[in-house]
């Protein structure tokens, strides 16, 4: 079993910004494979379905962006996942935009929402597919940039780095991560 998590911030405010990516990843993925994600559990919208031949959630926490790692806990723990069955998506700053990079382990970077899920259940070994939103402008904080909605010359990247990651995420229940490495970063 694996739980895909895309991290996010609920409401409609926040739905088409760029720190939303995540959960952009898991609606795609959910329309890709007939899952609705629309299950209240684990502080999280969940949906359950079959990709590449493996029973999979698909998971949208819904305690903000900060606080990721409480409902991500509470997922792991419930079905006793590997650390390895477990693939959080989430934006970066630090790859432009359209790009993705998909990583086994490593550290949270400057994300807060990673930071949470780290702290939270304690490992970093777990497989990550970090999206490209690019750099904020001089004229924006972090925080403002991240909450801003992708301009209009951006979509069509964006629209392919979803697809690309919603790609990578099957790669990797079916065949694994390091497949999915050589072929998508």
């Amino acid at each position: 079993m694996f739980a895909v998590v895309g991290l996010g911030n609920p409401g409609e405010q926040y739905k088409f910004t760029r720190h939303n990516i995540g959960f952009a990843v898991i609606d795609r993925l959910a329309d890709l494979h007939n899952v609705k994600v629309n299950r209240i559990k684990h502080k999280a919208l969940e949906g359950e379905g079959i990709i590449g031949g493996e029973r999979v959630i698909l998971v949208k926490p819904q305690t903000y962006m900060n606080n990721s790692g409480l409902s991500v806990l509470d997922v792991y723990q419930n079905y006793g996942l590997d650390s390895e069955n477990l693939i959080v998506v989430y934006d970066d700053m630090d790859i432009d935009v359209g790009m993705i990079r998909i990583r086994p382990k490593g550290s949270a970077g400057s994300h807060n929402g990673m930071k949470s899920v780290i702290y939270h259940i304690n490992t970093d070994n777990f497989p990550r597919i970090r999206i490209g939103i690019g750099k904020h402008p001089e004229s924006m904080s972090a925080a403002e940039y991240v909450l801003s909605p992708f301009q209009k010359d951006e979509l069509p990247l964006i629209k392919d780095s979803i697809d690309k990651a919603c790609k990578a995420v099957e790669t990797i229940i079916k065949d694994g991560i390091n497949k999915a490495m050589n072929k998508f970063n």
